[in-house]
Parts: structure tokens; sequence; C-alpha cells
């Protein structure tokens, strides 16, 4: 996940800090349905400015989706998101969020390089099993063969 600050935060041609997006604009641009953004809202994920009904989305809440997205892509829970999203402060130039980053991402490499193995065994007790399996139907097929001459 890459990190939030004021030098990122805006890329991607969004350079004003007092630009808002609509839950429309967010949800085509993220292809995320309204009721995620809802969902981020309620979690405390992102935090857009309420004008009656309408909810209107800062840079940083997008900023702040995109990183939810990746993050939920690369496997870390909400939870995590949630932890790593509020570590950064300005005041550090986001060191506390990048050492915590770190240490998620090792400890999720970990977990990924652990089901890819799981992965791999499963994958070679079915061709295992596949062959096996068309073994025992030559088998049967030749007996049927053998009982109707």
């Amino acid at each position: 996940m890459e990190l939030i600050t004021k030098d990122n935060a805006h890329k991607d041609g969004h350079k004003d800090n007092h630009r808002t997006f609509s839950i429309r604009q967010l949800s085509k641009e993220f292809d995320v349905t309204a009721r995620a953004l809802r969902f981020y809202e309620d979690k405390g994920l992102i935090s857009p400015e309420r004008k009656g009904q309408t909810r209107l989305y800062s840079a940083r809440d997008r900023a702040r989706l995109q990183l939810i997205l990746r993050g939920k892509r690369l496997g870390f829970s909400l939870i995590e998101i949630h932890e790593i999203l509020d570590l950064y402060t300005p005041k550090d130039h986001g060191a506390s969020q990048m050492k915590a980053t770190l240490v998620k991402y090792r400890k999720q490499i970990d977990t990924l390089k652990r089901q890819r193995e799981d992965i791999d065994a499963a994958i070679q007790d079915m061709v295992d099993g596949c062959t096996w399996l068309e073994g025992q139907i030559d088998i049967v097929e030749a007996q049927n063969a053998n009982e109707k001459s």
C-alpha cells in the first residue's frame, strides 16, 4: 500500500486539495458500489462531508479509498488497513505509518508464501488423484469390455 502523504495524496491528476467527489464519481472511478463506499464510511475508513443527504468526498477520502482497495487486493483485513491509515501524521512525515506497513507487508508475504505452498500441494494431490482415477477408469473399462465378450 502506498502511503498517504501531502506530496502524493493528490497525484493521478487530482491536485486540488479542495476538490470534492460524489459517491457516483468515486464508484465509477474505482469500480465499487455506493454501498461499499457507505460501508467504508461506517467503518471509519473514509469520512465524507455531508450536505443534507449528499456525501461529498474530499481528495483525502479519494486517496484513502485507493489505499483501502489496494490493501484489500493485497489480502489485508479492513482492521489492518484502518490501523495503517490512522498512523499517518504529517509530524513524522509518515515514518510511523511506513514502519507499521513494512511489518504488515512482511507478515503478509509470509502468509501468502504459506498459502502458495498449500495451493501447490493441493494441485499436486489433485494431479496425482487424476492419474490414479484415469488408471482406475482404464481397469474398470477393460473389465467391462471383457465381461461383454
